[in-house]
């Protein structure tokens, strides 16, 4: 049964009117793992500060959450074809809770460094987690084909609000130890402890998901194949954008923050706060742009004044400045997301999709391992802002690229609609 046929009710509004129950589910759980990613991507520097690590350490922690979040959806997306959705999804909130335990209890850098590794952490505003390609596999499933972009818009939309807030909620520790006296420290503990309830909940709503959430009848998840080369382009530049964004994961740009204006928890997740919210303005944007020209150029068009505006970051001579421009690229640069996000089940057959979602997940979450840790290098001897500008440029490069190479490749909806008589 639909949703929009379900209910009638406002609640839901808020998606396509053709959408499933297991959309709002999948939606929901979306929603309380960026919470929890919303604090910790601002919170980790602070609490690996208080530990004794330097910028340096900081930045081999940071590459660690990546490098092992790429491995992990490696290995899911090889086996995801053979194996029901659900379960891994559950799976992965198991690992997601140990991992905010285990945060709290191991403090020397060798066994955190491993632990970083194999856990789920999110030291960006985005997620790079094994969740993501599985999500978005499932995604399509639960809606038409017209409505798939509005779907995909309004799952980063809760998303990116909900991780607003979690970067908000980031200044609590501050008020917790100042109000009970309690040590800074262990507040910081006390946050990762939610962190790891957060996932306990992901678990409860993932539990719900209903057996149409896997294979269509008659279709069979397979490794790629027709859509191979397509992908793999994709995958390649997804990469190089990847690896300009690992320059200011959001636990590095807050490390930034703190050394070149000397910024509070509480300033800098207020910040973090409202560069999320106007990130999630601009989703419903997407989908209404895609729908007028197009998933590349709305890909494109947005992203790339973004990225100008991050490279002139670190000359502003001020923090209002700073901030100002900050809030001007997160108004454009998470446009692409939903666009990205549909044009890659879209240009891919249905049984493609796990692999495809996999294929170009992993690549991204490799190459934007590296940058963290040259980035902690570059803090450590200037606090200019070389990470912001490296990154605004490479990724500008990945944007011309994209429009060189894909604009021609449309997906079935804008096929269809350019074959409507006018």
């Amino acid at each position: 049964m639909r949703v929009g046929q379900a209910a009638q009710g406002s609640r839901v509004r808020f998606l396509p009117a053709d959408a499933t129950q297991d959309a709002a589910l999948l939606i929901a759980a979306r929603g309380v793992r960026a919470f929890g990613d919303g604090f910790v991507s601002v919170l980790l520097p602070l609490y690996l500060g208080e530990l004794g690590f330097s910028a340096v350490r900081i930045g081999a922690l940071t590459t660690a959450t990546l490098v092992g979040s790429a491995i992990s959806t490696l290995l899911v997306g090889l086996v995801s074809y053979r194996l029901r959705r659900r379960p891994l999804l559950m799976a992965g909130t198991l690992v997601m809770a140990a991992t905010g335990v285990a945060f709290v209890f191991v403090h020397d850098f060798w066994p955190l460094l491993l632990i970083a590794f194999v856990g789920t952490l999110n030291p960006s505003a985005g997620d790079v987690s094994v969740f993501l390609p599985l999500e978005q596999s499932l995604l399509p499933q639960t809606v038409s084909n017209r409505q798939r972009t509005a779907l995909f818009a309004r799952y980063s939309l809760v998303a990116s609000l909900v991780g607003a807030v979690g970067a908000l909620a980031a200044g609590l520790p501050g008020v917790v130890s100042d109000q009970t006296g309690l040590g800074f420290l262990h507040a910081l503990e006390g946050m990762f402890l939610l962190y790891a309830l957060l996932a306990l909940v992901a678990l409860m709503l993932y539990r719900r998901l209903s057996p149409g959430v896997e294979a269509p009848p008659g279709v069979t998840h397979s490794p790629l194949r027709e859509s191979r080369k397509t992908v793999l382009r994709l995958a390649a530049l997804f990469s190089l954008d990847s690896f300009g964004g690992g320059f200011v994961v959001q636990s590095l740009l807050a490390l930034w923050l703190f050394e070149r204006f000397g910024l509070s928890a509480a300033t800098a997740g207020a910040i973090f706060f409202w560069t999320g919210v106007l990130a999630s303005l601009s989703y419903l944007v997407s989908a209404w742009l895609a729908e007028r020209i197009g998933l590349v150029k709305t890909m494109v068009f947005t992203h790339l004044p973004a990225n100008v505006f991050l490279a002139l970051v670190p000359f502003m001579p001020n923090l209002p400045l700073a901030v100002l421009f900050l809030l001007l690229r997160s108004l454009l640069s998470h446009m692409d997301v939903p666009a990205r996000n549909s044009y890659v089940m879209a240009v891919v057959t249905p049984a493609e999709r796990p692999a495809a979602a996999s294929v170009t997940s992993v690549p991204r979450s490799l190459a934007s391992a590296g940058s963290p840790f040259l980035a902690g290098y570059l803090l450590s001897l200037s606090t200019f802002g070389w990470p912001l500008l490296i990154a605004g440029v490479l990724k500008g490069v990945y944007d011309l690229l994209l429009l060189a190479m894909f604009s021609r490749v449309k997906p079935p909806e804008e096929v269809a609609k350019e074959g409507e008589p006018r």
